[in-house]
């Protein structure tokens, strides 16, 4: 792997750690608050490609895993993988592939609302559904209560999803970016 790709991965990882320092904001209806890590599990998949981003993301899951306390709220380690979030989780692995695999499609339109639906039907709509499914199996809440009530996050990850369009387009233009 080339320094510039290493470096890349690194820098991203820190971005996603970073973004969950964010304290989390609880919204009462569920266990499950509305963060702002996910912002950065978008970001990997358009700024890094597939493959990258979905490498980054792993790493990143690895570090969970191990203990770190590195998401957000400050928890770690492998029981949030038997949690209430492990939808979500997982679902980050597949949103940053998928986002990658549009990159090519992201960087051949200026429209912004096309751009803007690679980003949100895998970064938001996708995740949401997978955390919907892994609330609904971790609580035993009948799946449609969890799709319904997750409706509440659609507002807040639509508002990150237009952040990381903005921010896409203007990295993506940068030579850093295009030599990965």
């Amino acid at each position: 792997m080339k320094t510039r790709t290493i470096t890349a991965i690194a820098m991203m990882i820190a971005i996603i750690i970073i973004l969950g320092f964010i304290p989390p904001i609880p919204l009462g209806i569920l266990p499950v608050p509305l963060v702002f890590q996910n912002l950065g599990i978008m970001l990997a998949g358009i700024l890094l490609g597939a493959r990258k981003g979905t490498l980054t993301i792993l790493l990143f899951l690895v570090l969970v895993a191990l203990g770190f306390p590195i998401l957000s709220g400050g928890s770690g380690g492998v029981a949030v993988f038997a949690g209430v979030t492990v939808g979500y989780l997982i679902s980050w692995v597949f949103s940053a592939t998928l986002i990658g695999l549009n990159q090519k499609a992201f960087l051949a339109t200026t429209h912004f609302f096309k751009q803007f639906l690679i980003i949100w039907l895998p970064g938001v709509l996708f995740v949401d559904i997978m955390g919907s499914i892994g609330l609904s199996l971790m609580t035993g809440m009948p799946l449609l209560q969890a799709l319904l009530s997750n409706l509440v996050f659609i507002p807040g990850d639509t508002i990150k999803a237009f952040v990381v369009v903005i921010i896409a387009r203007r990295l993506l233009s940068l030579s850093f970016f295009k030599q990965l």
